[in-house]
């Protein structure tokens, strides 16, 4: 521990000094330059940092966190959600359901609307989810559509697209039948993996997503301006059929991806909020009154390729999630709040019984580095290696991603005497990296959608997309499966926790650390709202 610690120290040192280390004052307002002079209304404008250029808007095919933030901004579907993150109708304004609770019925709003004034219609939403399911899209996020019936044979190339239960009745009326009744429809509904695109724009454009000029969206926000890599601005979308309920008239998302920039732009007022701070940066800022710390629903993890060694053998993977100190990291590298993490589910899902599922579930491991090498050296038997084959640890470029690297790194070494080597890469290039499977061990992270088990579950499922380490497993596969079709929701909370017990046993990731967001805000900035499981929206915020 006091190795750790010293190591966590040298690498504060590496950053520079910084001047304003309390909390700051609110950025100027506008006008109002002479004494006695009016003061003009402030502009109700906002500026965020997304770190890095999003990788993809489009719904059908987005994975990444932020893209998502932008992407909440600009869209809407049949349902979205309230300042408390409640599913409400959206673009639709009337639901019916049959009484065997499988065929959903929407009526749109009348003045449910484009960004170009164009109107929203059925066939927008029915031609964006065949579209996502649809094989040639190869979405890595078809399988959250699975619950419609005909949907996953559809996508796996064993059904036909007429049998899908989606259908645009007329210009503003759609049917969808699912499955099996789902009591959580709704919420999915409000997620914006359900977001529609328009029809005529992407059947003449398929690249309508990459560029301010040809995007067009039915949300709250419109997108005026992108300039990659460098800074996107979104503003209030005259044609919303709720525009009165928007507060915030512009958002700009900067692109920094260095977290002492990031903080040295909020500390002289260039930005208004900020989440990107090195570790001692924010130890010493816990005590500002900018800062705000909020739950966040997801994990961050190391994921093992298991089809390339040593990470083939279970008994290795296990040893190395073993070797590591999470309390060590979470208080003295990350420093951010986060719960060590010994599962996949992270706190905050309350099952049917009131209690939360990971205090019903508990933690599936437990740090000991006798058991780690014993483990390793049974493992290395197994393979027949007198040695250990070398390993490459990869993560996306961020300064707080390789401070948990390094530290990693330093415990393999110690608690098992293996020698790590360590790789970055852009957040957009990585993400391919890791899809293409051309890696050993590297970091990810994922935040369920819904509050609900299913949803941090469904990453590792053996068809989905998103599951880059190689592991399937039809146990895991088919209690997941039960899962959601499952009507009794405590049955339906036993198919689960059996679910997590069988990834947890064969492991192909590490959990490191259960999220939790470490924000600055600017004092006249109010009423932005901060979900369990996305970014802060500023839709409602103002600017004082």
């Amino acid at each position: 521990m006091k190795k750790l610690a010293a190591f966590a120290l040298s690498l504060s040192l590496v950053v520079p000094a910084l001047a304003g280390c309390g909390g700051s004052g609110g950025t100027a307002t506008n006008g109002g330059a002479a004494t006695g002079a009016p003061t003009a209304a402030v502009k109700q404008e906002v500026v965020f940092n997304a770190k890095s250029e999003p990788p993809d808007l489009n719904p059908l095919t987005s994975t990444d966190t932020t893209s998502f933030w932008i992407m909440d901004h600009l869209g809407e579907g049949l349902y979205t959600k309230d300042k408390e993150g409640n599913p409400i109708l959206g673009a639709a304004k009337e639901v019916k359901l049959s009484d065997d609770k499988l065929k959903y019925t929407f009526i749109l709003r009348d003045d449910a609307k484009w960004s170009n004034g164009e109107p929203v219609t059925a066939e927008d939403f029915a031609y964006t989810f065949m579209k996502h399911i649809d094989p040639a899209t190869a979405s890595t996020t078809a399988y959250l559509l699975y619950y419609i019936k005909g949907a996953e044979a559809y996508n796996k190339g064993t059904g036909k697209a007429e049998d899908v239960g989606i259908k645009a009745v007329d210009e503003k009326t759609l049917e969808i039948e699912l499955v099996a009744p789902t009591s959580y429809f709704d919420k999915m509904l409000a997620t914006r993996y359900w977001h529609p695109i328009n029809k005529k724009l992407a059947e003449a454009n398929p690249k309508w997503a990459a560029d301010a000029e040809t995007y067009i969206s039915n949300g709250a926000y419109k997108l005026v301006s992108w300039k990659h890599d460098s800074e996107l601005v979104i503003e209030k979308n005259e044609h919303y059929w709720n525009k009165d309920d928007v507060k915030m008239e512009k958002i700009t998302w900067k692109m920094v991806n260095d977290a002492t920039t990031s903080y040295q732009m909020y500390k002289s007022g260039e930005l208004d909020f900020n989440k990107e701070m090195p570790s001692d940066i924010l130890a010493q800022e816990k005590s500002s009154p900018d800062y705000k710390s909020v739950p966040y629903y997801g994990t961050y993890m190391y994921m093992f390729n298991v089809t390339k060694e040593p990470f083939t053998n279970k008994k290795v993977r296990r040893a190395f999630a073993m070797a590591i100190d999470r309390k060590a990291l979470t208080e003295m590298v990350s420093q951010g709040g986060e719960t060590p993490a010994y599962s996949m589910v992270p706190r905050g899902a309350i099952t049917p019984t009131g209690k939360d599922f990971r205090e019903e579930g508990g933690d599936y491991f437990k740090e000991d580095v006798a058991e780690a090498k014993k483990l390793l050296a049974e493992g290395m038997q197994e393979e027949g290696w007198s040695t250990l084959p070398e390993v490459t640890l990869m993560y996306n470029t961020d300064e707080s991603h390789k401070k948990v690297a390094q530290a990693i790194q330093e415990m393999l070494k110690k608690n098992l005497g293996v020698e790590v080597k360590m790789m970055n890469q852009e957040w957009k290039v990585y993400l391919d990296t890791t899809k293409q499977k051309n890696y050993q061990m590297a970091r990810m992270g994922w935040v369920g959608q819904i509050s609900d088990p299913a949803f941090n579950l469904d990453y590792y499922l053996g068809d989905s997309p998103n599951n880059r380490t190689g592991w399937v497993n039809k146990e895991y596969d088919q209690l997941n499966m039960a899962a959601k079709v499952e009507q009794d929701p405590n049955k339906r909370m036993e198919l689960l926790h059996k679910a997590e017990a069988v990834l947890m046993d064969d492991m192909p990731f590490i959990p490191i650390y259960h999220y939790q967001q470490n924000y600055l805000v600017k004092p006249n900035l109010e009423g932005l709202t901060y979900p369990v499981n996305a970014f802060p929206s500023a839709r409602w915020a103002t600017k004082k």
